[in-house]
């Protein structure tokens, strides 16, 4: 039985019995918005298909990438030339029969390196019992080589490998990997199933967590809050000049704060971006349950302020930062650029 996790019981009834029927595909793709456990449920599976003892559940388990010594690891990881991380791919595999390879560097991409790594350890047996499982978190974010040279694998992989892949959205991946894939959706969480998860870590201001993790436990638990709040001050000045509501000028200490940070990267800001954006939708439409209520007056001044084409326009240059994340966009000018555009929709004076 898979134990010990929060929400989506269909993909975990799903799981399950393909457990109890020994009716396993040999490649599976558990897809969702980020957060909501994709490959927690991949690592909760692989404790009973490998049959795990608690010192084995403790080794596949240290490989979440949520985790601080794995998160510190990453940033370092970052630093480093394009060449020295292709001489050395991203593999963690603290249990020797449960591999994860996962995006790296500054873009946060699963290169071609890590799938060659990847069928190089394919063709090894597993070290005990009849399995191995590999994760391949964020398959979205593997380049076109990368995703290329993976078909290969996915077309004939060895008889004792399963092959788990995670991704926000599979039509994102090349149609012949989806097709080689059995599918398994997972969605975000109600707050109640949040604040339940919440409960069992002890963590402070559950409810705000509940309501800021977006429908994802992974998020609501390890948000920072003195952190977010530091971005979502930010993302509202950008807002409010964006409609007018604050002089231009305002801004400028808060970009080039963002700028000269580069441990902050736009992603975390575009997160807090959109959960403005939908509190701003729900006030314009009359509605006042808001996953930022303390923040209710300066929200409804923006929507009473704009029309819903400039919130259309808002939600879809977001979109369109998001998008471009991996090309590197520049911060600053993301946003600048963000800012002057909507700003122009709404007259003067207004």
């Amino acid at each position: 039985m898979i134990r010990n996790f929060h929400g989506n019981a269909e993909a975990v009834e799903t799981l399950t019995e393909m457990l109890a029927t020994s009716r396993i595909p040999q490649t599976i793709l558990l897809s969702g918005p980020s957060g909501v456990g994709k490959a927690t449920l991949v690592r909760r599976f692989a404790s009973v298909i490998l049959d795990a003892t608690s010192a084995d559940i403790e080794k596949i388990e240290h490989d979440d990438l949520f985790l601080p010594h794995n998160v510190e690891m990453l940033a370092e990881r970052e630093k480093l030339a394009s060449d020295k991380r292709g001489d050395d791919p991203l593999m963690l595999a603290t249990h020797a029969d449960f591999i994860t390879f996962s995006p790296d560097g500054p873009l946060r991409q699963v290169s071609i390196q890590q799938i060659r790594l990847l069928k190089d350890q394919a063709r090894m047996n597993p070290s005990r019992g009849k399995w191995r499982v590999f994760l391949i978190d964020q398959i979205d974010r593997a380049n076109e080589q990368a995703a290329n040279s993976l078909l290969k694998v996915l077309e004939e992989p060895p008889s004792h490998l399963l092959i788990f892949m995670t991704a926000e959205n599979p039509y994102d991946l090349l149609p012949t990997i989806r097709s080689r894939s059995v599918n398994i959706r997972m969605h975000r969480l109600q707050e109640a199933e949040i604040a339940s998860f919440l409960a069992t870590r002890g963590l402070d201001a559950p409810e705000r967590r509940a309501r800021l993790g977006n429908g994802s436990p992974g998020a609501a638990a390890s948000i920072d809050l003195e952190v977010f709040d530091k971005r979502r001050a930010a993302m509202l000045n950008l807002l409010e000049v964006a409609s007018r509501r604050a002089a231009f000028g305002t801004w400028l200490k808060n970009v080039e704060s963002i700028s000269a940070s580069k441990s902050e990267k736009l992603e975390y800001y575009l997160e807090v971006l959109f959960l403005l954006l939908e509190d701003i939708l729900m006030l314009a439409h009359g509605f006042d349950q808001i996953r930022n209520p303390d923040l209710a007056r300066q929200l409804k001044a923006i929507a009473d302020a704009v029309s819903l084409e400039w919130m259309r326009k808002a939600v879809e240059r977001t979109d369109e930062m998001v998008r471009l994340l991996r090309r590197n966009i520049q911060k600053g000018i993301a946003l600048d650029a963000f800012a002057i555009e909507l700003r122009d929709m709404v007259p003067a004076g207004s």
